[in-house]
């Protein structure tokens, strides 16, 4: 059938299974964006806190900017988009055949989905990354220009336009 998403129900099928796996996509969604927002936010903000002097008033903000950042938003959102993006890999990958870890890896293997992965994976590293570039902020022991955090600030987003059409089209099979 034309448009079916393996492993979820047949239109007209138990309409609770489909229910949850739109509830969890979306909630999935919501969380990568509030994710994006920060990997996309901190590099901007740390381009101008290269021009703070180390322990003025300017600086203290950026510091604590950076950690409010990373801490309440950035970090859970980044589980809550890994827990159910793994969710959602499990519920997809039913259709792909039998047993428990078969059906993932045929699932996980598609070319769209590794794909996927890949920058799921890549999103993970430059958050790590930001998240040591914010303690050396703190620590007044920053190397990286202004220039640096500008070039970098767009990496996340051309990352999230392979994952994007990778995920909608679906290549390779």
């Amino acid at each position: 059938m034309r448009g079916r998403i393996r492993g979820l129900p047949e239109p007209g099928g138990r309409p609770d299974r489909r229910l949850n796996y739109d509830l969890i996509r979306g909630l999935h969604i919501l969380a990568v964006i509030a994710w994006m927002a920060g990997l996309l936010y901190l590099p901007r903000l740390f381009a101008y806190h290269t021009r703070a002097t180390p322990g003025s008033e300017m600086d203290e903000t950026f510091q604590t900017m950076e950690r409010k950042l990373l801490q309440i938003i950035m970090n859970p959102a980044m589980i809550v988009a890994w827990i159910l993006g793994l969710t959602l890999i499990w519920i997809r990958s039913r259709g792909y055949g039998h047993g428990v870890w078969a059906p993932i890896g045929a699932f996980v293997t598609r070319p769209w989905m590794l794909t996927k992965l890949s920058g799921v994976l890549f999103l993970t590293g430059w958050h790590h990354y930001l998240a040591i570039a914010r303690k050396r902020f703190a620590a007044h022991a920053n190397t990286r220009p202004e220039k640096f955090w500008r070039m970098v600030n767009e990496l996340p987003f051309l990352a999230a336009i392979i994952m994007v059409l990778a995920v909608t089209t679906e290549f390779g099979g």
